[in-house]
Protein backbone atom coordinates (compact mmCIF):
# COMPACT_ATOMS: atom_id res chain seq x y z
CA UNK A 1 0.00 0.00 0.00
CA UNK A 2 0.80 3.63 -0.40
CA UNK A 3 0.29 5.22 3.26
CA UNK A 4 0.25 9.24 4.48
CA UNK A 5 1.43 9.76 7.74
CA UNK A 6 0.92 12.61 9.42
CA UNK A 7 2.74 13.58 12.31
CA UNK A 8 6.67 12.62 12.70
CA UNK A 9 7.05 12.11 16.75
CA UNK A 10 7.48 8.84 18.02
CA UNK A 11 4.13 7.50 17.28
CA UNK A 12 4.62 8.68 13.51
CA UNK A 13 8.02 7.23 13.31
CA UNK A 14 7.08 4.28 14.86
CA UNK A 15 4.24 3.20 12.42
CA UNK A 16 6.51 4.54 9.63
CA UNK A 17 9.10 2.31 10.50
CA UNK A 18 7.00 -0.84 10.80
CA UNK A 19 5.22 -0.27 7.27
CA UNK A 20 8.41 0.10 5.65
CA UNK A 21 9.85 -2.72 7.08
CA UNK A 22 6.66 -4.79 5.93
CA UNK A 23 7.38 -3.28 2.28
CA UNK A 24 4.67 -0.91 2.30
CA UNK A 25 5.52 2.86 0.95
CA UNK A 26 4.90 5.35 3.51
CA UNK A 27 5.36 8.99 3.39
CA UNK A 28 5.72 11.01 6.32
CA UNK A 29 4.40 14.73 6.49
CA UNK A 30 5.27 16.68 8.78
CA UNK A 31 4.40 20.72 10.06
CA UNK A 32 7.79 21.52 11.82
CA UNK A 33 11.30 21.68 10.64
CA UNK A 34 12.58 18.21 12.29
CA UNK A 35 11.05 15.17 13.80
CA UNK A 36 10.82 13.89 16.93
CA UNK A 37 7.57 16.04 18.33
CA UNK A 38 8.20 16.28 22.14
CA UNK A 39 10.93 14.69 22.48
CA UNK A 40 12.92 17.87 21.31
CA UNK A 41 15.94 19.25 22.06
CA UNK A 42 16.51 23.15 21.52
CA UNK A 43 19.83 24.34 20.17
CA UNK A 44 21.77 27.28 21.32
CA UNK A 45 24.71 28.97 22.12
CA UNK A 46 25.46 26.79 25.21
CA UNK A 47 24.88 23.87 23.72
CA UNK A 48 21.62 21.66 23.51
CA UNK A 49 18.71 21.83 26.33
CA UNK A 50 15.92 18.85 26.58
CA UNK A 51 13.15 21.40 26.58
CA UNK A 52 10.30 18.63 25.86
CA UNK A 53 10.56 15.07 27.34
CA UNK A 54 12.88 14.96 29.73
CA UNK A 55 13.32 11.09 29.74
CA UNK A 56 11.49 7.64 29.62
CA UNK A 57 11.08 4.36 31.17
CA UNK A 58 10.12 0.85 30.10
CA UNK A 59 7.47 -1.22 31.68
CA UNK A 60 5.93 -3.41 28.58
CA UNK A 61 7.97 -6.54 27.44
CA UNK A 62 7.70 -4.85 24.00
CA UNK A 63 9.00 -1.90 24.83
CA UNK A 64 11.95 -2.60 26.88
CA UNK A 65 13.33 -5.23 23.99
CA UNK A 66 12.92 -2.03 22.02
CA UNK A 67 14.98 0.20 24.54
CA UNK A 68 17.67 -2.62 24.70
CA UNK A 69 18.26 -2.35 20.51
CA UNK A 70 18.15 1.21 20.97
CA UNK A 71 20.83 1.39 24.19
CA UNK A 72 22.91 -1.34 21.75
CA UNK A 73 22.86 0.82 19.29
CA UNK A 74 24.18 4.11 21.12
CA UNK A 75 21.17 5.93 20.62
CA UNK A 76 19.84 6.03 24.37
CA UNK A 77 21.62 5.68 28.16
CA UNK A 78 20.51 5.41 31.53
CA UNK A 79 20.37 8.88 33.51
CA UNK A 80 21.14 8.16 36.89
CA UNK A 81 19.53 11.99 38.30
CA UNK A 82 19.00 12.70 42.10
CA UNK A 83 15.47 13.38 42.07
CA UNK A 84 13.47 14.97 44.95
CA UNK A 85 10.02 16.96 45.63
CA UNK A 86 10.69 20.28 46.17
CA UNK A 87 7.90 21.93 48.47
CA UNK A 88 8.47 25.83 49.42
CA UNK A 89 12.53 25.69 48.72
CA UNK A 90 12.43 22.23 51.21
CA UNK A 91 13.92 18.69 49.31
CA UNK A 92 12.37 15.71 50.40
CA UNK A 93 12.38 11.60 48.79
CA UNK A 94 10.83 12.10 45.43
CA UNK A 95 8.52 9.15 46.86
CA UNK A 96 8.09 7.68 43.00
CA UNK A 97 9.03 4.39 42.43
CA UNK A 98 12.81 4.22 40.99
CA UNK A 99 12.01 -0.15 39.77
CA UNK A 100 11.77 1.32 36.76
CA UNK A 101 15.36 2.63 34.75
CA UNK A 102 15.12 6.03 34.03
CA UNK A 103 16.75 6.31 29.92
CA UNK A 104 17.68 9.21 28.26
CA UNK A 105 18.49 9.25 24.13
CA UNK A 106 22.21 10.86 23.70
CA UNK A 107 23.50 13.03 22.89
CA UNK A 108 19.96 15.06 23.35
CA UNK A 109 16.27 14.18 23.74
CA UNK A 110 15.41 15.50 19.89
CA UNK A 111 18.48 12.45 18.97
CA UNK A 112 16.17 9.74 18.40
CA UNK A 113 13.81 11.47 16.30
CA UNK A 114 16.50 11.70 13.78
CA UNK A 115 17.82 7.90 14.53
CA UNK A 116 14.54 6.75 13.45
CA UNK A 117 13.61 9.26 11.01
CA UNK A 118 16.84 7.45 8.91
CA UNK A 119 15.95 6.25 6.08
CA UNK A 120 11.76 7.18 5.92
CA UNK A 121 10.41 9.57 3.22
CA UNK A 122 9.72 12.92 5.40
CA UNK A 123 8.07 16.16 3.77
CA UNK A 124 8.66 19.20 6.72
CA UNK A 125 7.24 22.16 7.30
CA UNK A 126 4.22 20.72 5.45
CA UNK A 127 1.07 21.28 7.35
CA UNK A 128 -1.55 18.85 6.24
CA UNK A 129 -5.10 20.91 6.01
CA UNK A 130 -7.65 18.53 4.86
CA UNK A 131 -8.75 14.77 4.05
CA UNK A 132 -10.60 13.81 1.05
CA UNK A 133 -11.73 10.76 -0.77
CA UNK A 134 -10.86 9.96 -3.89
CA UNK A 135 -12.99 6.94 -4.96
CA UNK A 136 -11.01 4.07 -2.90
CA UNK A 137 -8.11 6.14 -1.57
CA UNK A 138 -7.33 9.45 0.03
CA UNK A 139 -6.40 12.92 -1.06
CA UNK A 140 -4.54 15.16 1.13
CA UNK A 141 -4.44 18.79 0.75
CA UNK A 142 -1.08 20.06 2.08
CA UNK A 143 0.08 23.79 3.23
CA UNK A 144 3.46 24.28 2.78
CA UNK A 145 5.02 28.33 3.46
CA UNK A 146 6.65 28.65 0.27
CA UNK A 147 3.46 27.54 -1.53
CA UNK A 148 0.31 30.29 -1.57
CA UNK A 149 -2.05 27.77 -2.21
CA UNK A 150 -2.56 24.32 -0.45
CA UNK A 151 -1.45 21.26 -2.76
CA UNK A 152 -3.02 17.95 -3.39
CA UNK A 153 -0.90 15.04 -2.53
CA UNK A 154 -1.78 11.70 -3.57
CA UNK A 155 -3.84 9.39 -3.94
CA UNK A 156 -3.18 6.87 -0.86
CA UNK A 157 -4.43 3.92 -0.25
CA UNK A 158 -4.36 4.77 3.62
CA UNK A 159 -4.12 7.83 6.05
CA UNK A 160 -2.47 7.55 9.44
CA UNK A 161 -2.70 10.45 12.04
CA UNK A 162 -0.04 10.36 14.92
CA UNK A 163 -0.90 13.65 16.35
CA UNK A 164 -2.59 15.10 19.46
CA UNK A 165 -6.22 14.52 19.83
CA UNK A 166 -6.78 18.40 19.30
CA UNK A 167 -5.22 18.44 15.38
CA UNK A 168 -6.38 15.10 14.63
CA UNK A 169 -9.79 16.00 15.69
CA UNK A 170 -10.75 18.44 13.13
CA UNK A 171 -9.08 16.67 10.11
CA UNK A 172 -11.33 13.65 10.84
CA UNK A 173 -14.67 15.64 11.55
CA UNK A 174 -15.68 15.94 7.74
CA UNK A 175 -14.33 12.48 6.54
CA UNK A 176 -14.94 9.80 9.53
CA UNK A 177 -17.24 8.87 12.38
CA UNK A 178 -13.96 8.15 14.10
CA UNK A 179 -13.86 12.02 15.11
CA UNK A 180 -16.90 11.54 17.79
CA UNK A 181 -13.95 9.11 20.07
CA UNK A 182 -10.85 11.33 19.14
CA UNK A 183 -12.74 14.47 20.12
CA UNK A 184 -13.63 13.37 23.61
CA UNK A 185 -9.33 13.80 24.40
CA UNK A 186 -7.70 17.18 24.85
CA UNK A 187 -3.84 17.92 25.30
CA UNK A 188 -2.92 20.12 28.04
CA UNK A 189 -0.06 22.84 27.13
CA UNK A 190 3.19 23.83 28.88
CA UNK A 191 5.37 26.32 28.64
CA UNK A 192 9.12 25.43 29.32
CA UNK A 193 11.62 27.38 30.78
CA UNK A 194 15.35 27.39 29.43
CA UNK A 195 17.86 28.69 31.91
CA UNK A 196 21.83 28.79 31.30
CA UNK A 197 24.02 29.69 34.14
CA UNK A 198 27.69 30.79 34.59
CA UNK A 199 28.38 29.22 37.38
CA UNK A 200 27.09 26.16 39.54
CA UNK A 201 24.20 26.64 41.77
CA UNK A 202 25.38 23.95 43.83
CA UNK A 203 22.00 22.74 44.32
CA UNK A 204 21.80 18.89 45.97
CA UNK A 205 19.29 17.35 43.07
CA UNK A 206 19.32 17.09 39.34
CA UNK A 207 15.76 16.97 38.98
CA UNK A 208 12.58 17.69 41.35
CA UNK A 209 8.79 17.57 40.87
CA UNK A 210 8.01 21.28 42.55
CA UNK A 211 4.79 21.36 44.56
CA UNK A 212 2.47 24.59 45.60
CA UNK A 213 3.84 26.15 42.77
CA UNK A 214 3.91 27.75 39.01
CA UNK A 215 6.27 24.92 37.78
CA UNK A 216 5.59 21.34 38.32
CA UNK A 217 9.20 20.19 37.20
CA UNK A 218 12.52 21.31 37.02
CA UNK A 219 15.73 19.33 35.85
CA UNK A 220 19.93 20.15 35.75
CA UNK A 221 20.15 19.03 31.43
CA UNK A 222 24.08 18.61 31.62
CA UNK A 223 23.43 16.02 34.48
CA UNK A 224 22.24 13.72 31.35
CA UNK A 225 24.91 11.48 30.06
CA UNK A 226 26.71 12.31 27.01
CA UNK A 227 25.57 16.35 27.70
CA UNK A 228 27.49 19.49 27.04
CA UNK A 229 28.85 20.44 30.50
CA UNK A 230 27.42 23.93 32.19
CA UNK A 231 24.94 24.71 34.59
CA UNK A 232 22.08 24.25 32.32
CA UNK A 233 18.21 23.65 33.72
CA UNK A 234 15.01 23.25 32.30
CA UNK A 235 11.48 24.30 33.92
CA UNK A 236 7.80 23.00 32.94
CA UNK A 237 4.68 25.25 34.60
CA UNK A 238 2.05 23.09 35.82
CA UNK A 239 -0.27 22.51 32.99
CA UNK A 240 -2.98 24.68 34.94
CA UNK A 241 -0.69 27.74 35.26
CA UNK A 242 0.27 26.82 31.34
CA UNK A 243 -3.20 26.35 30.11
CA UNK A 244 -4.42 29.89 32.36
CA UNK A 245 -1.13 31.65 30.32
CA UNK A 246 -1.36 30.26 27.08
CA UNK A 247 -1.86 33.51 25.37
CA UNK A 248 0.49 35.37 27.21
CA UNK A 249 3.96 37.22 25.65
CA UNK A 250 6.40 35.33 25.94
CA UNK A 251 8.96 37.63 27.84
CA UNK A 252 6.47 38.01 30.56
CA UNK A 253 5.65 34.44 30.65
CA UNK A 254 9.84 34.02 31.08
CA UNK A 255 9.36 36.93 34.13
CA UNK A 256 6.84 34.93 36.09
CA UNK A 257 8.07 31.11 35.39
CA UNK A 258 11.80 32.78 35.95
CA UNK A 259 10.53 34.17 39.37
CA UNK A 260 9.29 30.37 40.18
CA UNK A 261 12.30 28.80 39.46
CA UNK A 262 14.26 31.27 42.28
CA UNK A 263 11.44 30.36 44.45
CA UNK A 264 11.56 26.00 44.10
CA UNK A 265 15.30 26.19 44.42
CA UNK A 266 15.87 29.19 46.83
CA UNK A 267 19.04 30.05 44.49
CA UNK A 268 18.56 33.84 43.59
CA UNK A 269 21.73 33.72 40.50
CA UNK A 270 20.53 35.05 37.66
CA UNK A 271 21.04 33.69 34.35
CA UNK A 272 23.11 34.48 31.68
CA UNK A 273 20.62 33.13 29.44
CA UNK A 274 16.86 32.74 29.09
CA UNK A 275 14.16 31.30 26.83
CA UNK A 276 10.45 29.89 27.19
CA UNK A 277 8.71 27.40 24.53
CA UNK A 278 5.19 27.13 24.43
CA UNK A 279 4.10 23.34 23.84
CA UNK A 280 0.89 23.68 22.96
CA UNK A 281 -0.28 19.86 22.96
CA UNK A 282 2.19 18.77 25.78
CA UNK A 283 -0.10 16.37 27.97
CA UNK A 284 -3.23 14.59 27.74
CA UNK A 285 -5.62 15.08 30.11
CA UNK A 286 -7.15 11.62 30.23
CA UNK A 287 -6.76 8.45 28.53
CA UNK A 288 -8.28 6.73 25.43
CA UNK A 289 -9.18 3.08 25.63
CA UNK A 290 -6.77 0.77 23.48
CA UNK A 291 -3.87 1.09 21.22
CA UNK A 292 -5.14 2.99 18.36
CA UNK A 293 -7.79 3.78 15.90
CA UNK A 294 -8.19 1.65 12.72
CA UNK A 295 -11.21 2.14 10.41
CA UNK A 296 -10.62 -1.02 7.99
CA UNK A 297 -12.98 -0.34 5.25
CA UNK A 298 -11.81 3.37 4.71
CA UNK A 299 -8.25 2.52 5.59
CA UNK A 300 -8.06 5.70 8.30
CA UNK A 301 -6.37 5.07 11.79
CA UNK A 302 -5.28 7.34 14.37
CA UNK A 303 -2.58 6.93 16.97
CA UNK A 304 -0.39 8.78 20.12
CA UNK A 305 0.33 8.68 23.26
CA UNK A 306 -3.00 10.10 24.45
CA UNK A 307 -4.04 5.84 23.76
CA UNK A 308 -3.74 3.99 27.06
CA UNK A 309 -1.64 1.01 25.44
CA UNK A 310 -2.35 -1.26 28.14
CA UNK A 311 -0.12 1.06 30.44
CA UNK A 312 -1.22 3.11 33.84
CA UNK A 313 -1.69 6.56 32.65
CA UNK A 314 -0.72 8.41 29.60
CA UNK A 315 1.09 10.85 27.92
CA UNK A 316 4.70 8.88 27.85
CA UNK A 317 7.08 8.17 25.35
CA UNK A 318 6.50 4.03 25.75
CA UNK A 319 2.55 5.06 25.48
CA UNK A 320 3.43 6.87 21.52
CA UNK A 321 5.94 3.81 21.04
CA UNK A 322 3.20 1.04 21.60
CA UNK A 323 0.10 3.10 20.01
CA UNK A 324 1.74 3.46 16.89
CA UNK A 325 3.31 0.39 16.34
CA UNK A 326 -0.16 -1.14 17.37
CA UNK A 327 -1.43 0.84 14.13
CA UNK A 328 1.31 -0.39 11.62
CA UNK A 329 0.03 -4.20 12.66
CA UNK A 330 -3.43 -3.43 12.06
CA UNK A 331 -2.59 -1.67 9.30
CA UNK A 332 -0.37 -3.70 7.48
Amino acid sequence: MHIAIVGAGLAGLTCARHLAERGHRVVIYERNAEAGGRMGTRQTELGGFDHGAQYFTASSDTFRKEVAAWRKAGWVAPWAGRLVSLDQGRASAAGRSGAQQRMVAVPGMGALGQHLAQGLSIRFEQTVRRLERFGGQWLLAVQAETVAIDASAGPFDAVILALPADLAQPLLQPVSPLAGEVGQEHLAPCWALILGFQDELGLPYDGAWVQGSRLKWIARDASKPERRPGEHWIAHASPEWSTEHLADDPERVKEKLLKAFHQATGSQVRPVYADVHRWRYAQATSTLPGECLWDAQARLGVCGDWFAAGLDGSGRVENAFLSGLALARAAA
